[in-house]
């Protein structure tokens, strides 16, 4: 028993050594090599995978040679399959499946294999036989991948009738040709096309400098029909200049609702950069307003090329993929009659100012126009300003509430004091309606101190609520970002007061201000609109209030409010009052339906005596109008004058 006992012991451990040796002999699988490089091909790093010929960093400069092309679109490479040969223990071939995205909207859209040889080596590791065929199996030594996307023809942004505003209009690019000049030639014919045109002649000279030998450098593009800055003699006297004919999406004039709809133009490296591969250094897109905000519809997606550039300058294409979507128009609410009418009448005015006009019948927007003095900056939409006396809409709607008519008694001292600060009427206030006046005298000629000695009677909550009845306050998904007014929903003592005369923490925007006017010219809440909505890609129709402080009314249009036709009616008669006997008479005579108006002025700054924004809101027929001046004086003398001209411009008159 114990002999046979040993024995079996010695001959199991014989066994298990044998099988150990035979284990250990064992040479290692393909395998792990083939996946450390379909890995490393992912990431465009193959140093984790060995090479028959090269170092690991040489073959990745090939590489980022080969893919330079495709911007930062890389496949995902999986290993499809290993076949070993079957008369060579050393040799095999990986199967490599590439799946690409090269739209780069997460859906695969180019997808092949190709195989890579592998070796093993002296110590037993798998060695890849690098080409570029493992890559793309057209690809030879010297060969790029090349993405390039190609686009179709940008949409129109239209007007209120489907009519184009901004559309493709012919234009001149103009510039230096460099094969057109000699070296010693090139400084003098820049700095002097820069100095025709506008530019710095220094930087423009150094971007001359700069291009290469067969470049023509741009300095400007000009509409084909503009009369300057350039002329056909002007520039035949710079040696090097010239001119291409070109396209570019335009509106009718350069300053036409420009802070509204934007422009068009090469992209920048930001906007590059922020695409996703979406855009390429020369592509045109949106760079401002409507143009950026709907990029995509206007825009459409773009189409996709893929080919192989051969040292030859001969190319290959291997993949086309069309548009997904195409560009749509984008449909606005603009009159273009009126847009320019507006901006005609503001073009001398050299502080910030606006005029914004809509249908109360649809709420449609039909002017967002901005004056010079703005800047760029689109003050009709997103300034924030105290409306000043226009205010005294919303109050006397609160009044009305409280049970006070148009004609019931308030009290309009000179001056009145609350917690210690003293307010006061415009100093030309008229001294006849000192004392105790009918509630619509006291719209009319613009009492301060009538409006705040209510303030027993309406308090901060109403007062916000009936502003929000008016649409002050409430956002609405107009096309476009905007600011829709704020009023406190508390406030006490002198914030109180200075809310019932539109001063203190209460903030509109033009746009705010004339939905309050079409409000009442409507008889109930106008939403506005300015982007047609079925026309409208759907990320674009958002508006984006920037409200700077809570209100007490609602914000969400789709509550409509409580603002009813007989509230409108004693609203529209103690407008039509400020017509008639107050400090809008210059609106008496404007051919048409009668017209409805308020005044404002508003103080701001810490100056003595202080500035002051000048106001006026009007209402004739289906037309709503509210007139903004930063730098006014009052709004009768201010504002008045340009409504006067809006308002007669609207209806024929020269």
């Amino acid at each position: 028993m114990g002999i046979n006992h040993k024995l079996t012991s010695v001959l199991a451990v014989s066994a298990l050594a044998l099988t150990l040796m035979s284990c250990s002999s064992e040479k290692p699988s393909p395998d792990d090599a083939a996946a450390a490089l379909a890995e490393g091909l992912s990431n465009a790093d193959v140093s984790a995978s060995s090479f028959t010929a090269g170092t690991p960093a040489q073959v990745n400069t090939e590489l980022e040679t080969l893919l330079e092309g495709m911007g930062t679109v890389r496949p995902a490479v999986t290993v499809a399959g290993i076949e070993e040969d079957s008369e060579d223990d050393d040799a095999a071939t990986a199967r490599l499946a590439y799946v690409w995205d090269v739209n780069m909207d997460s859906e695969p859209d180019w997808q092949y294999e190709t195989t890579a040889d592998l070796r093993r080596g002296e110590d037993d590791a798998w060695l890849v036989q690098w080409a570029p065929s493992v890559l793309f199996d057209s690809l030879a030594d010297g060969d790029r991948l090349v993405r390039t996307t190609f686009r179709g023809m940008r949409a129109d942004i239209l007007d209120r009738n489907g009519e184009p505003l901004m559309t493709s209009r012919p234009v001149l690019r103009i510039g230096i040709n460099k094969p057109g000049l000699l070296e010693d030639q090139q400084a003098s014919a820049a700095a002097a096309l820069a100095e025709l045109v506008g530019l710095d002649p220094a930087a423009y000279t150094a971007q001359v400098a700069a291009a290469g030998p067969d470049a023509f450098v741009e300095a400007i593009v000009q509409r084909q029909d503009a009369e300057g800055p350039t002329t056909p003699e002007a520039l035949a006297a710079i040696h090097g200049a010239v001119t291409f004919p070109d396209t570019r999406t335009l509106a009718p004039t350069r300053t036409f609702a420009r802070a509204l709809l934007g422009t068009v133009g090469e992209a920048t490296a930001e906007l590059i950069e922020e695409s996703d591969g979406r855009l390429s250094p020369g592509d045109l897109t949106g760079l401002s307003g409507l143009q950026k905000q709907y990029e995509d519809q206007l825009q459409g997606t773009p189409g996709m090329t893929v080919t192989i550039e051969h040292p030859t300058d001969t190319i290959t294409p291997v993949l086309e993929l069309r548009p997904k979507t195409d560009a749509v128009p984008l449909q606005t609410t603009l009159d273009p009659r009126l847009q320019t009418l507006a901006e005609d009448i503001l073009e001398d005015e050299p502080s910030a100012s606006a005029i914004v006009a809509i249908q109360p019948s649809t709420g449609d927007v039909l002017t967002v126009a901005n004056g010079p003095g703005s800047e760029g900056q689109q003050t009709a939409l997103l300034g924030q300003y105290p409306p000043g006396s226009t205010f005294k809409i919303a109050t006397s709607l609160a009044l009305l509430r409280q049970g006070v008519t148009p004609d019931s008694t308030v009290s309009c001292p000179a001056e009145l004091t609350v917690d210690g600060r003293k307010f006061n009427n415009a100093s030309s206030y008229p001294a006849a309606f000192v004392g105790e006046i009918a509630l619509r005298d006291a719209f009319a000629q613009s009492c301060n101190t009538a409006f705040i000695n209510t303030r027993d009677t309406v308090q901060q909550d109403a007062l916000a609520s009936a502003a929000a009845d008016l649409g002050i306050g409430v956002s609405a998904s107009m096309g476009v970002p905007a600011f829709f007014g704020s009023v406190p929903g508390e406030a006490d003592g002198t914030a109180h007061a200075a809310s019932l005369i539109g001063q203190g923490e209460v903030l509109v925007s033009p746009l705010a201000l004339a939905v309050a006017a079409a409000s009442v010219g409507k008889g109930e809440r106008v939403t506005p609109l300015l982007v047609t909505p079925n026309t409208a890609a759907e990320t674009g129709t958002e508006s984006g209030s920037s409200s700077a402080s809570a209100s007490a009314a609602p914000t969400d249009a789709s509550d409509a409010g409580s603002f009813t036709a007989a509230e409108s009616a004693s609203l529209r008669d103690m407008m039509r009052g400020v017509v008639t006997d107050g400090g809008a008479k210059m609106l008496l005579d404007v051919p048409g339906e009668p017209v409805l108006a308020k005044t404002g002025t508003a103080e701001f700054g810490s100056e003595t005596p202080p500035r002051t924004h000048a106001w006026v809101v009007a209402v004739q027929g289906d037309l709503a109008v509210a007139v903004f001046v930063a730098e006014g004086e009052l709004g009768s003398t201010s504002g008045g004058p340009l409504m006067k001209a809006f308002l007669d411009g609207a209806a024929g008159q020269p």
